[in-house]
């Protein structure tokens, strides 16, 4: 049996299960909730599979990086970090000269968006340096020098994406540093001071620092706090969105109104969801009112299972590099569940952000296959160099 074959039949195979289902998920989800949006010649009928079409391509060139990152080892793989995080932010540089109001850039006639590219390479990057700087010098172990580690390698991405209005994508950097202060080793009273000054220089980032870098992003908060304090939502042109997602959600029922439903009674069908974005941020607003509560549960477990197998990888890392990209992966990933889900259900503030390996997003999906598949390698691999393996 040769070494790639043993590989590839060593791998964790409920992770990729988990993740092509979900895949398979969303590709089925995508093909209804994209039946409204308009493309080129193509009749009504043919818009929605258009994409879900686009989507499967997506999902073969991910495939092929993914099972690229799990084969090779990720303590040479991870050295891509380096040079992934500094094109990274050289794209958020160029995207706020560009002043796009998706915050993508086009390359070659794909659009994308390069804070996923900085998010993907600042995991890594964390790792690598965790790993590799306190065998440069004893002082990059200290906890204060962890912090700094991670408030440059997260605060520079931060606030540039923050400068681009881009809120939804710039709070997902909060859970990865959480996460990795926490998995590397950082004190717990360290933890609890950062926590205090976190709460006490909020009412500044509320009232000062929002409303210059992300006018739109302070207006959604306000209306969310607004809603939040009087527990209801009314139907205004400022509640438009999370008026009609919510309601989607709420009226479904167990079984939900069918996939891809015609009825009168579909809010989708009506168009009263953001139909331009259904496909992509209210992805989950259109699964809700198809398939009910059944199929949000059965979403929802598929991520629950999906994360728990990459921390189960995690504790078996062979190694610090490992645990860290591992942990940063279900921070990135839970992050997105979290905000997207809760955005419609009025958990949280509305953001443009994807619903991972459910939504349409291209580039995204590549995104999050490859680091699924750094996270598989770190499974594939945490006997390396060992003496003896087990069996």
């Amino acid at each position: 049996m040769t070494p790639l074959f043993r590989k590839f039949l060593g791998m964790n195979w409920v992770l990729i299960l988990t993740m092509y289902g979900l895949l398979v998920f969303g590709v089925l989800s995508i093909e209804s909730a994209a039946r409204h949006i308009p493309h080129g010649d193509l009749q009504p009928e043919q818009w929605g599979p258009f994409f879900a079409g686009r989507q499967k391509l997506w999902i073969v060139l991910g495939s092929v990086v993914y099972f690229a990152a799990a084969l090779i080892d990720y303590r040479w793989l991870k050295w891509l970090g380096i040079p992934m995080y500094f094109v990274g932010i050289v794209m958020l540089f160029i995207l706020m000269t560009k002043g796009s109001e998706v915050h993508q850039l086009t390359f070659g006639g794909i659009n994308f968006q390069p804070t996923q590219l900085v998010i993907a390479a600042g995991i890594i990057m964390i790792g690598l340096t965790f790993e590799a700087l306190p065998r440069i010098h004893v002082i990059f172990a200290h906890p204060v020098a962890k912090l700094g580690i991670i408030a440059l390698l997260c605060g520079i991405p931060f606030l540039l994406v923050m400068k681009n209005g881009d809120m939804g994508s710039a709070i997902v950097w909060l859970p990865v540093a959480f996460v990795a202060m926490l998995v590397g080793g950082v004190p717990f009273r360290y933890l609890f001071l950062m926590g205090q000054i976190g709460v006490g220089i909020v009412p500044i980032i509320y009232f000062v620092i929002l409303p210059v870098v992300s006018e739109r992003g302070a207006a959604r908060i306000d209306n969310y706090l607004e809603n939040l304090s009087q527990g209801y939502i009314i139907n205004t042109d400022e509640n438009y969105a999370e008026y009609r997602v919510t309601m989607a959600v709420g009226k479904a029922g167990w079984p939900g109104i069918g996939h891809g439903s015609t009825s009168k009674n579909s809010l989708h069908h009506r168009k009263d969801i953001p139909w331009m974005t259904a496909h992509n941020d209210y992805i989950f607003a259109v699964i809700a009112e198809e398939q009910g509560f059944r199929g949000s549960l059965l979403l929802i477990t598929a991520f629950a299972l999906l994360l728990i197998q990459c921390l189960f990888i995690a504790f078996y890392s062979r190694d610090f590099s490992g645990q860290l990209i591992a942990g940063g992966v279900v921070a990135l990933l839970f992050a997105h569940i979290f905000e997207n889900i809760g955005m419609c259900v009025s958990l949280m503030p509305i953001t443009g952000i994807p619903l991972p390996l459910i939504s349409y997003s291209g580039t995204f999906v590549v995104i999050c296959m490859f680091l699924l598949g750094m996270v598989q390698s770190i499974w594939v691999h945490r006997y390396a160099g060992d003496q003896e393996q087990p069996g």
